[in-house]
C-alpha cells in the first residue's frame, strides 16, 4: 500500500528557500558569464595628449592585446573578439588618428603607435599579455614590447615581418609614396584590391579597400613613410621574446634570414589567403592562433 507523503509547513519553506537559492544562483552564473564576455569601450590619453580608445572584453589574467594595421581599426579584430575572449582578457586598439581615436598628432611613427598600445596596456594593469598584431601593426606591437618590458610574453604578427634585414633606399620609399600623394583615394583603393587572392568575398574585397581609402591621407602618407624605414635590427636588440608569425603566401616569408635577427622566430603560413586573412578565412586563422598561443601558456588553458 503506497502511503501519501505529507510535509510540515516548516518542510515546505525550507524546500521554497532552497529552490530559489537555485534560481537566484543560476542567474548569477549567466550574468558573469554574460560580463565576462561583454564588451567595454574606455580610452587613455596618450604621450601627446590624445584619446586613444579601445574595447575590452573577457575576465582573465592572461591578456591578448590585438593591434590593427595601417589605415584600419580595431573592428578589423571582430572575429577574433568572440572567439578568444570566452578563455582571455581581450583588448582591441585604436592607434591615433584612427578609428575613434583623436586626431591630431603632429607626425605618426611606428615608435609613437607603440606607446599608444602601452598606455592601454599600463591602464588596465595587464602583465600576462601576448600582443598580436597585424600588418603594421606587427612592428607596433615590437615598439610596445619595448615600453612593456616582461609583461609581454610574445608578439604574434599577422601577414607581415616578411624579412626582418630588408632595407628600403630613400628613392623606393618616395618612389612607392608618390602616387598616394597625388591621389590617395585611387592609390590606397589599388593597393588593398592587390593584396587580395582573385578567390577573396569581393563583398569584403570592397568593404576595406573602401573603408581604408577613406583615412586621412596625411596620418597614412606619413605612417607609410616611417614603416618604411623602421629599424628591425635594432629593435630587436630590445625585444628579446619569442615571435611567431602567421602569414599569408601571397609574399615569401624570410625564415632563415628572420631567425639571425629574432632566433625564436617561427612561421605558419595561410595558403590561398591574402594580406587580411584573419578576416578572409576567420575560422582558419582563429584555429591557427589557438595552436600559437598555446606554446605559451600551458596545456588546457586554451581551448
Amino acid at each position: 500500500m503506497n502511503r501519501e507523503t505529507h510535509f510540515t509547513p516548516l518542510q515546505l519553506t525550507a524546500c521554497f528557500i532552497a529552490l530559489v537559492m537555485v534560481f537566484i544562483m543560476s542567474c548569477q552564473e549567466k550574468t558573469e558569464t554574460a560580463i565576462a564576455t561583454h564588451s567595454v569601450t574606455d580610452s587613455v590619453f596618450s604621450e601627446d595628449g590624445l584619446a586613444i580608445y579601445y574595447d575590452v572584453s573577457g575576465k582573465d589574467e592572461k591578456a591578448l592585446v590585438f593591434v590593427h594595421g595601417w589605415s584600419c581599426d580595431r573592428s578589423y579584430w571582430d572575429e577574433q573578439v568572440p572567439e578568444f575572449n570566452k578563455n582571455y582578457t581581450v583588448v582591441t586598439v585604436d592607434l591615433a588618428d584612427h578609428g575613434e581615436s583623436t586626431l591630431g598628432r603632429e607626425k605618426w611613427t611606428i615608435s609613437s603607435f607603440g606607446a599608444d598600445v602601452a598606455a592601454v596596456v599600463e591602464q588596465l594593469d595587464l602583465n600576462n599579455i601576448i600582443l598580436v598584431g597585424h600588418s603594421m601593426g606587427g612592428p607596433v606591437s615590437i615598439e610596445a614590447s619595448r615600453r612593456l618590458g616582461d609583461r609581454v610574453v610574445a608578439i604574434v604578427g599577422v601577414d607581415n615581418f616578411q624579412d626582418f634585414s630588408h632595407q628600403f633606399s630613400d628613392e623606393q620609399i618616395e618612389q612607392f609614396l608618390a602616387p598616394f600623394r597625388s591621389d590617395f583615394v585611387g592609390a590606397t583603393n589599388g593597393f588593398v584590391r592587390s593584396m587580395f587572392p582573385p578567390t577573396a568575398d569581393s563583398v569584403l574585397v570592397e568593404q576595406i579597400a573602401t573603408d581604408m581609402s577613406a583615412a586621412p591621407a596625411e596620418v597614412a602618407i606619413s605612417a607609410f613613410s616611417d614603416l618604411f624605414r623602421y629599424d628591425y635590427a635594432a629593435a630587436l636588440e630590445d625585444v628579446r621574446i619569442p615571435i611567431r608569425c602567421i602569414n599569408s603566401d601571397i609574399w615569401p616569408t624570410n625564415v632563415i634570414g628572420n631567425q639571425e635577427l629574432a632566433a625564436s622566430f617561427k612561421l605558419k603560413l595561410m595558403p590561398g589567403t591574402g594580406h587580411f586573412l584573419h578576416m578572409e578565412d576567420p575560422n582558419a586563422f582563429n584555429q591557427l592562433l589557438h595552436e600559437t598561443l598555446a606554446e605559451f601558456w600551458p596545456s588546457g588553458e586554451d581551448q
